[in-house]
């Protein structure tokens, strides 16, 4: 594995709830965004968790040996503001190579028959170099929701995401498998996900990043959120219901050779 950081978080983040904190990897859950009248990306990522004590069982996977189960229940407050019971869990694993696996589980469990409707999000800073020297590849040709255009409908046109101004898109149907490589550290982030069809790729540029309290005004340059999801199409679930999302993450070497990614080391199978 590497030495340097993975994941970013703001120098200025605030660590004490109800705040949510600037960086790392957010749970956003029960909505990603502010569709609703919720607050921004839902409540589970501003809440505590509480670690499971009887976690249901998880397929065995000899390659993650280390790993927590935490838990995140309704409270009676949150049932004033989204009127739903839940159980929602999450699995970190850890590889012996510092892969990263997180797996969430999110269950129905009203019990006055109502089914209840969610989007879904694992917000993921990820530590970069120099924004622009980061191109991002598996999202080619997709369609997009524009988030700085009232999400108007777009379709990728260039070959791979390279960035120089602010950027914040929801990406449609995308594969199970985006690579984001840092030319400067020549270092790739392999994202591997199940569950979560969309991805939104969000970096402030610098006038948002001088508006925002918990964020330097450079900070920018040397982040970039590439966030595996469930948003253009909502999630339903009955009663006793659950639903699962996973996402891997693991960081390899990797180097420019006509400005593609070596296949044989990024996008080995599982």
């Amino acid at each position: 594995m590497f030495d340097q950081h993975l994941m970013v978080f703001g120098i200025e983040a605030t660590f004490k709830p109800p705040n949510a904190i600037r960086g790392g990897i957010q749970i956003c859950f029960p909505q990603f965004g502010t569709i609703d009248s919720l607050e921004q990306h839902g409540f589970a990522r501003n809440r505590l968790w509480s670690v499971d004590p009887d976690p249901p069982p998880f397929p065995a996977n000899t390659s993650h040996r280390a790993f927590v189960d935490l838990i995140l229940r309704h409270s009676e407050e949150e049932v004033k503001i989204w009127p739903h019971r839940y159980e929602c869990r999450l699995r970190i694993a850890l590889g012996p190579g510092g892969d990263l696996m997180l797996t969430s589980r999110i269950r129905n469990t009203n019990t006055d028959g109502k089914s209840f409707t969610f989007t879904f999000a694992y917000h993921t800073y990820f530590s970069v170099t120099d924004i622009s020297e980061v191109r991002v590849e598996g999202l080619e040709t997709l369609d997009y929701l524009d988030n700085l255009k009232n999400r108007e409908r777009f379709t990728e046109q260039g070959d791979a995401l390279t960035f120089e101004s602010e950027v914040d898109k929801v990406y449609l149907s995308t594969p199970t498998k985006i690579a984001i490589l840092d030319h400067d550290r020549k270092r790739t982030f392999v994202l591997r996900k199940d569950g979560l069809p969309d991805a939104v790729v969000w970096n402030p540029w610098d006038k948002k990043a001088k508006a925002m309290a918990d964020f330097c005004d450079d900070e920018y340059k040397h982040m970039l959120c590439v966030t595996a999801a469930c948003v253009e199409k909502p999630i339903i679930l009955k009663p006793g219901e659950e639903w699962k999302g996973r996402l891997e993450i693991s960081a390899v070497p990797s180097s420019y050779c006509s400005g593609q990614l070596d296949p044989r080391r990024i996008f080995r199978s599982n």
